[in-house]
């Protein structure tokens, strides 16, 4: 075994910690080949490694975004104008929130500071979908060309999405509250390293009691299908044999509400069962960005016709990578 598939499969993935599952569970008397063994086997083992996973990643990107708060992140956007201003503000949305409705109150605030609409629309996008900490979690899962692949076509869609936007010159749908109400400009206090490291655990601890509840869902979920829902019926629904699997996935994903450590769980097992690739990605595509709460959330800043120019413009851009990922799906796996 290499050393990238050590770190892969032992540091990211956790094998190890599978396996030290498995035997004790064996040892007190489950069948982990059998349907309730290795439901309990798969539960306990994602729940911790992705627990693991999330408060390691939480607290560093947490720490990063320390140096950048809105007044910061605001200033470095300024700087730049046309396509670079939205492949930075894309760029920017990866040490953002993980879930989509943490992102709004920033686009609003990055918007009524007087940012290009489609400069704000492109971290909006990216924000959620292509996070560093879906950088690792995919990477532990699907490998690093999928993860890799997944998050420069994230960013492709943040960009161009952003892009549309503010070609189409959509400032007046924008809800008046935003457009008046003003920025004020903070200098943003220097904060020592300890004070770095305590607002990072903090946040660590703040998101970590958020995203629980839907990691226990998700990985539910994900050790029903992984167990008890038969290959064939996955195959059928997601598989290569509908042409139609991406499409439905992604509107499958849109009314559901969790962010990339809910829905890794629901891929990985949908994956094993015999989903497509690009189908899997496309869901978790749709989950984390167009999930129900935040479209409401979006609603309160945006006028209709740009919310659905919106879902439009993201739909489309997750439906063509979901297609790409399935066609490309036997180089990348």
């Amino acid at each position: 075994m290499g050393v990238w598939d050590f770190i892969q499969d032992q540091v990211l993935g956790m094998q190890w910690l599978n396996a030290l599952i498995g035997m004790g569970l064996s040892a007190l008397g489950l069948d982990v080949t059998g349907q309730i063994g290795g439901s309990i086997q798969f539960f306990i083992y994602d729940v911790l490694k992705i627990t693991v996973l999330l408060c390691v990643l939480i607290f560093a990107i947490s720490y990063i975004q320390s140096y950048f708060p809105p007044e910061r992140s605001k200033r470095i956007l300024g700087r730049f104008h046309g396509v670079w201003a939205n492949i930075i503000s894309a760029l920017l949305g990866t040490v953002t929130p993980f879930c989509s409705c943490s992102s709004i109150p920033l686009f609003i605030g990055f918007t009524s500071a007087g940012l290009p609409l489609g400069v704000t629309f492109s971290f909006l996008i990216s924000s959620p979908m292509v996070d560093l900490g879906s950088l690792v979690l995919l990477i532990s899962i699907f490998g690093a060309k999928v993860a890799i692949i997944y998050v420069l076509l994230g960013l492709v869609i943040a960009v161009i999405g952003g892009t549309i936007i503010e070609k189409l010159h959509m400032e007046k749908h924008i809800e008046s509250f935003v457009l008046s109400a003003g920025s004020v400009d903070i200098e943003s206090p220097d904060l020592t390293i300890r004070e770095r490291l305590i607002y990072a655990k903090e946040q660590m601890l703040d998101t970590f009691k958020k995203v629980f509840p839907y990691i226990l869902v998700g990985v539910g979920i994900g050790a029903l299908i992984h167990n008890w829902i038969p290959e064939s019926w996955v195959e059928t629904v997601l598989g290569s044999n509908n042409p139609f699997g991406v499409i439905l996935a992604t509107i499958v994903g849109i009314p559901m509400y969790a962010d990339i450590f809910g829905t890794i769980p629901v891929a990985e097992a949908l994956l094993s069962k015999g989903a497509q690739l690009g189908t899997v990605l496309s869901f978790m595509m749709a989950v984390t960005t167009l999930s129900l709460p935040s479209l409401i959330m979006l609603r309160k800043a945006v006028k209709p016709k740009l919310l659905a120019l919106f879902i439009g413009v993201c739909a489309i851009g997750i439906i063509i990578v979901g297609y790409l990922f399935n066609v490309f799906q036997f180089i990348l796996m």
